[in-house]
């Protein structure tokens, strides 16, 4: 809590002292009461005035930020009349200001959580909203234009429209009351009264009002979220970009198959998950699309904008292997690190639970979404991490020199579906943007950065006019993501739970299942296209309907296991299944350091309980150390001075744990980062640098067994270098820049000291105002962790050490006692800055801790905060 004291700060903004009646500036001048004489006396006057008005400026000016950043602050306790409420609400608020809602009917229940959401997201859902219409520049500027030109192309608020259409009565129902809830609360309060950053955003853009909340709006979250989890479709511009520079056999140094010892999700046959083949993509598509030197190099995801590592884990282990004699279900997804965090918790309870209000469930909503994303009912418990299925291709459009909205289809010319998009711009004027579209979907190279200098990188023949089309599934249309969520919430068995998945089309998911009755399993949902050639590696000629999707993977053919005879599930973005499955889900599987490390703690034990799991949540074990440091110790240091050879002998002490306060972990991860850079980035272009994990280090690893490929010679010197010249460099420019860092003695050296965790807020904290970035931001807190390990603390190698993503929740779920749960997430349930449950949850989380998960009531009222109590205003609906 915020706490300040008038006096003592109108002394300090003034720069005096006060005591014994003697004014004392602090400016070098000597104004002791010696002199005499009516000017002295004047001018002695005058100062104190100034200074008085000084101070009293700057405490008004103190009073008006904190009560500008208290106002927003949600009221908890008392009564609230709502119009349109069937009968009354109770919001029951805990110690960390997570609601639990009990209403009668389905309608108060989800405007119940509408109106939380509101009280303490409304800024977050707002700008989501924008983001996922292509309107942030009405909020934020020309700046923006670029950016929502890209989000107009992609066509999503339509796509929203349409999907509501398709939902069903109880979608719309939720729906419904979820908008009549945030309503309720916007339509009583100013902007600045519904968060500080609308006061922030009033210096530069007095015109903004939020408008009313919509249905669509919150269906837009949904593709917003699909787009974050869409795939591969940078890796095949990558893949392109390899090929400009290096032949096949080469390409495929940077992809090694999936190792024979990782895990797979569904199964353990012999058969294997497919390598990099040559042969994958029929010729007659190589020599289409690219001409090159060689048929194609068919490689492994290279990591696009999500990053390598983004993904997230999960593990569900049965009755035989707890120690509890109940299933335990754990998940921690790995999403990019953000101020608010992106989940919020909640509880959703039908008082009483009847087949016309259904819901008894509790766990991560999405402020702006009604219902729980991830969680658990009375009955079943499930969590989700990406499945990563290759559900978009690049196609390039041959176009008509002579008409540029003409493309080419099997030899001629069709006329694309064009429209004008016209983007308010706060401060400026409209700026009107032509989107295409041919039969594939929106032209993306106008406005998508990497594609921009596509015509000079590519290694491809390309048409001497062209552009490139987006085939993606999330831009079909799909079921209604809510009615997926609201079938999960109120599932009650493992057959209602894959009904409901039915619907769960995009993103697709890994979605693990655990039940009071004992059972476990597993589904992978999804729209995943059927192809007529190719496997989606790289851009494909879209002139021809050679390569055409010809339909989707039918739902009952989608892997999905019950009750396995191993007694457990694991999944981290690893290989669903082996290469005999019928169909190809993608070739761009995760190279499974932490699934192996998951399967390998719990086949360890043969009696888990819940420590164990949590323990196993914060695991900081560096498998992809196992490969690599053998060559790192073994650098020749002849000639290093003492700090490199102190350096040298930690790190071949270190015990591979990535803990925070590890020197070792230090060492290792910054002769890593430096191997990459003086390896790679001489070699590549900059949009497809090494950002590390496992991937990377499997490939590294392969490499090294080859002293002399071209990849080692620095292309900036004038000698040729080896494997044995990079290796000792990069440990010497490793230990140079740990000195500039950390300071010259490796011994107090950590890793958390370089590996930072900041939460910033996505907008404001992004503005380069460094005083409002300090009213939003937090940290950098200190963290273990790293990329594709399961503590999750990711960053990227071709940046620095700062973390960029990270596990945005854990939670543990207990089926044999379901108030023995445990969670955890970032940062806190306010989205308030100064709001006590603001930052709550980030030194807890950083320190790998997690909080008991109320479920029943009386130990929910036990520990509140808050008991606040919706009424209807115009008396109970009938």
């Amino acid at each position: 809590m915020l706490s300040w004291n008038p006096a003592g700060l109108v002394r300090y903004a003034a720069g005096v002292s006060t005591e014994d009646g003697v004014v004392e500036f602090d400016d070098g001048f000597d104004y002791s009461p010696t002199e005499t004489g009516p000017r002295f006396r004047r001018t002695k006057t005058t100062l104190r005035w100034l200074a008085t008005l000084l101070a009293v400026a700057i405490v008004l000016l103190v009073l008006f930020i904190i009560w500008s950043t208290r106002r927003p602050f949600p009221q908890v306790s008392g009564e609230i009349e709502i119009t349109g409420l069937d009968g009354d609400v109770e919001i029951i608020r805990d110690e960390r200001g997570i609601p639990h809602i009990y209403a009668s009917t389905i309608h108060d229940l989800f405007l119940a959580q509408g109106f939380v959401h509101a009280q303490d997201r409304f800024w977050q859902m707002d700008t989501w909203r924008h983001i996922g219409a292509g309107r942030i520049s009405e909020m934020f500027g020309e700046d923006q234009v670029e950016t929502d030109a890209f989000l107009r192309t992609m066509g999503w608020a339509e796509l929203a429209a349409q999907q509501y259409e398709t939902t069903s009565a109880l979608g719309r129902d939720a729906l419904a009351g979820y908008v009549a809830g945030v309503n309720a609360l916007i339509a009583t309060r100013s902007p600045a009264e519904l968060g500080f950053e609308y006061t922030v955003l009033e210096l530069v853009n007095r015109n903004y009002t939020p408008e009313p909340w919509t249905a669509i709006d919150s269906i837009l979250w949904g593709k917003v979220m699909a787009w974050d989890l869409r795939g591969n479709m940078e890796d095949e511009i990558a893949r392109s970009f390899l090929l400009d520079d290096f032949a096949p056999q080469e390409v495929e140094l940077f992809y090694p198959p999936y190792p024979e010892d990782h895990p797979l999700i569904v199964g353990n046959s012999e058969s294997r998950v497919p390598g990099p083949g040559l042969g994958s993509v029929p010729l007659d598509a190589v020599e289409a699309i690219a001409q090159a030197s060689a048929n194609a190099a068919l490689v492994d995801r290279l990591t696009g904008n999500a990053g390598v590592g983004i993904g997230s884990n999960s593990w569900v282990i049965g009755p035989e292997l707890s120690a509890t004699g109940a299933p335990i279900l754990a998940n921690d997804p790995h999403l990019g690190i953000r101020m608010p965090s992106i989940w919020y918790q909640v509880g959703l309870h039908c008082m009483p639970k009847t087949a016309a209000c259904p819901f008894d469930v509790a766990g991560f909503s999405f402020a702006g979404m009604p219902g729980v994303i991830i969680g658990h009912n009375d009955r079943i418990a499930w969590g989700l991490t990406n499945l990563g299925p290759d559900v978009t291709d690049l196609y390039v459009e041959r176009l008509n020199p002579d008409d540029p909205l003409q493309y080419e289809v099997n030899g001629r010319w069709v006329d694309m579906d064009t429209q004008t998009e016209t983007i308010e711009v706060a401060g400026g004027e409209p700026v009107d943007v032509e989107v295409r579209r041919t039969r594939h979907g929106p032209i993306i190279s106008d406005d998508y950065g990497i594609l921009e200098d596509f015509t000079d990188n590519a290694g491809i023949a390309l048409p001497d006019e062209y552009a490139i089309a987006l085939r993606w599934t999330a831009l079909d249309q799909n079921p209604s993501l809510i009615d997926a969520v609201i079938g999960l919430n109120r599932a009650t068995d493992f057959d209602a739970f894959r009904d409901a998945l039915r619907l769960f089309e995009v993103p697709s998911q890994n979605v693990i299942y655990a039940d009071i009755d004992g059972n476990i399993g597993y589904q992978a949902p999804g729209r995943i296209p059927i192809r007529s050639n190719g496997d989606g590696r790289v851009p494909v000629p879209g002139w021809t309907s050679e390569f055409e999707w010809v339909g989707f993977i039918p739902f009952d053919e989608l892997p999905y296991v019950y009750n396995p005879a191993e007694g457990y599930i694991a999944t981290a973005n690893n290989p669903v299944v082996d290469g005999s499955y019928p169909h190809l889900l993608t070739t761009d599987w995760n190279y499974g350091d932490r699934a192996g490390r998951i399967v390998e703690m719990i086949e360890a034990d043969s009696s888990i309980d819940l420590d164990d799991v949590a323990a196993m949540q914060v695991d900081n074990f560096n498998r992809h150390a196992v490969r690599l440091l053998p060559w790192f110790n073994g650098v020749d240091l002849l000639g290093a001075d003492g700090t490199v050879i102190r350096a040298a002998e930690i790190l071949s002490n270190w015990d591979l744990n990535n803990d925070a306060d590890s020197a070792g972990a230090a060492i290792f991860e910054a002769v890593w980062r430096n191997l990459l850079e003086l390896t790679f980035h001489d070699d590549l272009e900059e949009d497809i640098w090494p950002t590390g994990g496992s991937r990377w280090s499997l490939a590294v690893a392969g490499m090294l067994d080859y002293g002399r490929l071209r990849i080692w010679d620095d292309q900036t010197t004038q000698v040729i270098e080896t494997r044995d010249d990079i290796l000792p460099a990069a440990f010497q420019a490793a230990v140079a820049e740990l000195r500039d860092l950390l300071g010259d003695n490796p011994d107090e050296w950590a890793w958390g000291r370089i590996h930072g965790a900041v939460f910033r807020n996505e907008t404001l904290g992004e503005s380069g105002v460094g005083l409002i970035e300090a009213r939003f931001n937090r940290g950098p807190f200190p963290v273990g962790g790293g990329s594709d390990i399961v503590n999750a603390v990711g960053w990227y190698a071709d940046e620095g050490y700062e973390v960029t993503w990270i596990p945005s929740m854990r939670m543990i779920i207990d089926l044999g006692d379901l108030s023995n749960s445990r969670a955890m997430h970032t940062t806190g349930q306010s989205g308030h800055a100064y709001n006590s449950h603001y930052q709550d949850m980030i030194e807890p989380w950083a320190a790998g801790d997690t909080w008991s998960v109320e479920w029943d009531r009386a130990d929910i009222e036990l520990g509140a905060e808050g008991k606040l109590v919706l009424v209807p205003a115009d008396g109970p609906a009938g």
